[in-house]
Parts: C-alpha cells; structure tokens; sequence
C-alpha cells in the first residue's frame, strides 16, 4: 500500500508515520490474519532518487527556469553561451550518461538566439516550514530571514512552498556559477581563492 496525503507546511514524515501505523493497527483489528511485515515497504523511497517519486509526487515538485543575456554571461559569468551549452551537452548529458548516473543530471541549457535559457527541475524537494528541526535556533533563524518560519494560516501550505522555490532558485544559481566557472576554465582557481581554509590556523589562538 501507498498512503497519500497533504501535511500542509509541515515536511510531514512524522505525522504521516503515525497515521499509517495507527490505519494498520485498524485493519489488524479487523483482518488478524493481516501479516505486517513493516511500515516503510521502501516504495516511500526515502531519501533516494526513484522513478516512483517522480511519476507519483513525493514533497514538492518544482522547475526553475531563467534567461541569461549574452552580455550578463560575458561580464558576470566571464565565459560564452556557447562554451556553456557545449559543456552542457558533454558533462551533464554525455558524462552522466557515461558514469550511469542515476536519476535526472544538474542543469539544462539551451540556446535561445544569442541568450542562455537554464533551467533546473526538481521532482522530490522534501521541506518543512514548521516542525521538526525548523525550532532548532539557526534553521528558525533562516526561515524568519526567508519569512516563511511556521504554517501559513491564510494559505496552509503556501510557505513550505515558497521554500522548495527558493531551495530551487539557489541551486538553479549555484548550477550556473559551476557551470561557468568550469567553461571558463576557473574552477580551482576560484575556489583556492575563496578557499576558507587557507587561513594558517596554527596562528589561530585556541
């Protein structure tokens, strides 16, 4: 059996167990000769990529597009349309393909006359806005920063819904920044240069 249900702004793993076990001991009680041999079967597929959670839907589902103009690739980006959609094809088509990775690849990029158009899709992002660790103090300091802290009474669910999209629109970036940084051919010089590990720490006082 598959359960399914909305949990509002909760992420809902909890709430969710607990109505499961409590519709199976219902139907133990009805039918002892029910044989329960657990209450996760893994067609929840948790925490994995599944074709299941894709066809069927499991938290929020999400596409992040944008379009990139030229100049903003050539001044901010410092690489080519292109140079990116080149390296597109090779390292997230044909790489991934080659390495028999599982599930979708990273990003996606097209030409769109001299523009870029990228664009992430996200089948499975499983957030909560209330619950959970969301009381822990820095991730209810980030949710208050995002103004999406708690359920939404006007509109239950709405801001667990805007936090998939933010998740969505920080890897779409994220995605993007690799991407160029790669075709530009800066990738390790980049990241030694924001290495925040390059401090000396046998001069930190302890």
């Amino acid at each position: 059996m598959r359960f399914c249900c909305s949990t509002g702004d909760a992420m809902g793993m909890n709430m969710v167990s607990k109505g499961v076990q409590n519709v199976l001991d219902y139907l133990q009680s009805d039918f002892p000769d029910m044989d329960v041999i657990g209450i996760s079967g893994n067609f929840c597929s948790d925490k994995k990529p599944a074709a299941v959670n894709w066809i069927e839907g499991r938290g929020k589902s999400v596409v992040c597009e944008a379009i990139i103009k030229e100049e903003v690739v050539r001044k901010v980006l410092k690489t080519n349309v292109a140079s990116l959609v080149e390296l597109n094809m090779l390292k997230n088509l044909t790489g991934s393909a080659m390495a028999g990775a599982l599930g979708g690849f990273n990003a996606h990029a097209m030409n769109d006359g001299k523009d870029l158009h990228v664009s992430v899709t996200m089948p499975s992002i499983e957030v909560g806005t209330v619950g959970g660790g969301t009381q822990l103090a820095s991730q209810s300091a980030c949710l208050n920063l995002l103004g999406v802290k708690g359920a939404s009474k006007e509109a239950p669910g709405s801001n667990s819904r805007q936090l998939a999209k933010v998740v969505a629109a920080a890897v779409l970036a994220g995605e993007l920044s690799l991407m160029s940084a790669i075709a530009a051919g800066q990738l390790v010089n980049s990241h030694m240069k924001y290495n925040r590990s390059s401090k000396d720490v046998s001069k930190v006082s302890s």
